[in-house]
């Protein structure tokens, strides 16, 4: 029987169990690696549904609880006692965690991932042209044009300011991203984007769900 827990929590409930573990030492080396990879994200979850949704991972003691109180400090730096209402079940350290968000690769009609995004679509030498149009963003690079959509106008906004702040960092010069695109540019988009078979009303919708 497990003694430890690793729990992932979202907006202070339970969503679920990630691992399971007999003793601290190798509850606490796994959840060390979690809070490690989670830092690591460039692009995480904001919103589900029509709601904000904020993560932590845990390590939860089974079977007794544990001396004193844990406390968390939020992204503000205030801190409060965290509670466990089954007696059964006391949490050893909880951290603010990141999911990383994934989003519509129009193109495969699957969902992706941002480190996927840049290895299919942004290699190669040629320079790439990277819009946005509501809520989706369009890669150009000479003759091609690729789509992506996201839950949202802000997500899209995001997920181009998390590469611009990347490639700076990376010092990449070979992407143009263009965050506030004009009325010309939207109309020459749409043009182009129905041209490979899209429907101008489903380009014209701003969001799949709306934040909170």
């Amino acid at each position: 029987m497990a003694n430890y827990l690793i729990v992932l929590f979202k907006n202070k409930k339970r969503k679920k169990i990630i691992n399971k573990f007999k003793t601290l030492k190798r509850a606490e080396s796994f959840f060390d690696k979690e809070i490690s990879n989670s830092n690591d994200t460039l692009f995480e979850v904001r919103y589900e549904g029509n709601l904000s949704s904020d993560y932590e991972i845990s390590i939860v003691q089974v079977g007794k609880n544990v001396e004193g109180p844990v406390y968390i400090k939020d992204e503000f730096g205030r801190t409060s006692k965290v509670k466990v209402e089954d007696e059964n079940f006391a949490i050893v350290r909880i951290s603010p965690y990141k999911v990383e968000e994934v989003f519509f690769d129009n193109q495969k009609n699957k969902r992706i991932k941002i480190s996927d995004f840049i290895r299919r679509y942004l290699s190669g030498d040629g320079m790439k042209m990277i819009s946005s149009l509501n809520n989706r963003v369009v890669v150009q690079e000479e003759e091609k044009t690729n789509l992506f959509t996201f839950k949202n106008e802000l997500d899209c906004q995001r997920f181009l300011d998390v590469l611009t702040n990347e490639f700076i960092k990376i010092k990449r010069k070979d992407c143009l991203i263009v965050k506030d695109t004009s009325t010309a540019q939207k109309k020459y988009l749409y043009d182009i984007l129905e041209q490979k078979g899209y429907n101008k009303r489903f380009l014209y919708r701003k969001f799949t769900s709306l934040p909170q």
